[in-house]
């Protein structure tokens, strides 16, 4: 479902950000994105996501090439972004309606997601609201509500839960083992490998620009017996101080 072929970015200024990342991701799968600051998380993303054009290699999502079909491939993904602050001098339900709008969303469905959504976040009594008035948290909650209001088969997370507190967390960890198990596709980055570790079929790891090391968490011990997932990261990365 969401398929990334060879992606290598070089900025301007020569730094390379990716070199060569292939990896996909399958119905029912949860995979976990993880890696230090600045390892090129991000980059990748917004690469899946269209909104930079890899330096070379591409992406099929739900088997749409993304560089030559990208209206299609971009219905077939919901995209949450690690910042929730974007045209905040609307109504949350203002906003809902605009990316309804924007995905041809009938008003009968529309209304049923916006209803269901909003009130397993908690968020029904601030809809009408300008988001300027929203706490962080609660602009993630409707960023999160926005992205899922198509009900497309892939999900595209940056970093998620972010901001987000425990009952929205959960929510959401609950949602994308639903959405996984109704035979769909989630990919999220995550600094919080607690939450890789209890939610994920597999876990990507990117240091410098690569991807070191993926798989099961089982697949992951192997060499590593009795580790937790951030044990296996900190080896795998090394330590703040250590890292160029």
């Amino acid at each position: 479902m969401i398929e990334a072929h060879s992606l290598t970015m070089i900025y301007g200024n020569g730094h390379k950000a990716t070199d060569d990342i292939s990896f996909d991701i399958m119905a029912g799968e949860i995979v976990g994105f993880a890696g230090p600051n600045g390892a090129g998380k991000t980059t990748v993303i917004k690469m899946l996501t269209g909104i930079l054009k890899p330096t070379s290699g591409n992406v099929v999502i739900n088997g749409y090439d993304i560089n030559k079909d990208p209206i299609k491939a971009k219905m077939s993904f919901a995209y949450i972004a690690d910042n929730p602050d974007i045209l905040i001098q609307l109504t949350g339900l203002e906003y809902l309606n605009f990316i309804a709008d924007m995905y041809e969303v009938s008003e009968d469905v529309r209304k049923k997601k916006i209803g269901t959504l909003s009130e397993r976040f908690g968020m029904s009594d601030v809809l009408n609201l300008q988001m300027r008035e929203y706490s962080h948290g609660m602009r993630q909650k409707l960023m999160v509500i926005s992205a899922l209001i198509h009900d497309p088969p892939a999900w595209i997370l940056d970093e998620p839960m972010t901001g987000l507190d425990p009952s929205a967390a959960f929510e959401l960890k609950q949602m994308m083992r639903e959405h996984a198990k109704a035979g769909n596709a989630v990919l999220f980055s995550t600094h919080v490998l607690e939450v890789a570790e209890q939610l994920c079929d597999r876990i990507l790891i990117i240091n410098n620009g690569k991807i070191i090391r993926e798989g099961t968490l089982d697949f992951l011990r192997l060499d590593n017996p009795g580790m937790t997932l951030e044990e296996i990261f900190v080896k795998l990365t090394g330590r703040p101080e250590t890292q160029a």
